[in-house]
């Protein structure tokens, strides 16, 4: 991979969980700015790459839903081991967490599967 590349990607990672965290603390742009030591320009500017990003990836997952597919194994720690009900019936699988259930047949795609479940898993 292309160092350029790779930095970039790394620093809109960075600056994605940062713009995350202060939606999620309520802190104003000018109190962000403020505390990480970066200007308003620079704020917006990778604001609007990451939006940028986020649409040529939906635009991709749409044209080709197996765009964003991760190749291979990755090791997945959990900080608070939790128990779900899980059954599986004739090349089905259930999964039950809170008030939602999902059940994938055995074609279903498991990033999507995957996907689904961690959004399930920040809502509850």
């Amino acid at each position: 991979m292309n160092t350029r590349v790779a930095a970039t990607e790394y620093r809109m990672a960075q600056w994605s969980q940062a713009l995350q965290e202060r939606r999620a603390n309520g802190e104003t742009i000018d109190k962000f700015c403020q505390r990480m030591g970066v200007s308003r320009h620079s704020y917006f500017y990778w604001q609007r790459k990451l939006r940028k990003a986020a649409c040529e990836q939906l635009v991709k997952l749409q044209t080709d839903p197996t765009a964003l597919a991760v190749q291979g194994f990755t090791e997945v720690k959990v900080a608070k081991p939790v128990a779900l009900p899980i059954s599986t019936s004739m090349g089905q699988v259930s999964v039950e967490t809170g008030s939602y259930k999902v059940t994938a047949d055995s074609g279903y795609p498991a990033d999507k599967l995957a996907a689904l479940l961690r959004e399930l898993a920040r809502s509850c």
